[in-house]
């Protein structure tokens, strides 16, 4: 395949940032809770920083960035990216499962 329509050059990228964002997620996920611990939300009423918010804006901030890399690079080798983004979803599937099972 030389080239790549535009469909499919979006639809890579979304898919890479995406999961991108959901690995960052998870890896930041794990690392706050090997580095210590945060209030239970259900046990306070306030407070003046958000964990899940500044995690998720950071994991999309970064998938955003990994979006637009994947699609400037989708048609030099369209190929290789779709292979990488099919591995990937197996990698951030057994990442995400497991912080869901260690660190809920």
């Amino acid at each position: 395949m030389t080239g790549v329509n535009a469909s499919t050059r979006l639809a890579l990228s979304a898919i890479a940032a995406a999961l991108a964002a959901a690995a960052l997620y998870a890896a930041l996920r794990v690392g706050q809770a090997l580095v210590g611990t945060e209030p239970d939300p259900a046990l306070i009423i306030w407070s003046p920083h958000a964990g899940f918010f500044w995690r998720a804006w950071t994991a999309a901030y970064f998938g955003v960035m990994v979006g637009f890399v994947v699609f400037v690079v989708a048609p030099r080798a369209p190929e290789r990216v779709a292979r990488a983004v099919s591995i990937a979803v197996l990698v951030v599937a057994a990442l995400v499962a497991a912080q869901g099972l260690f660190v809920p």
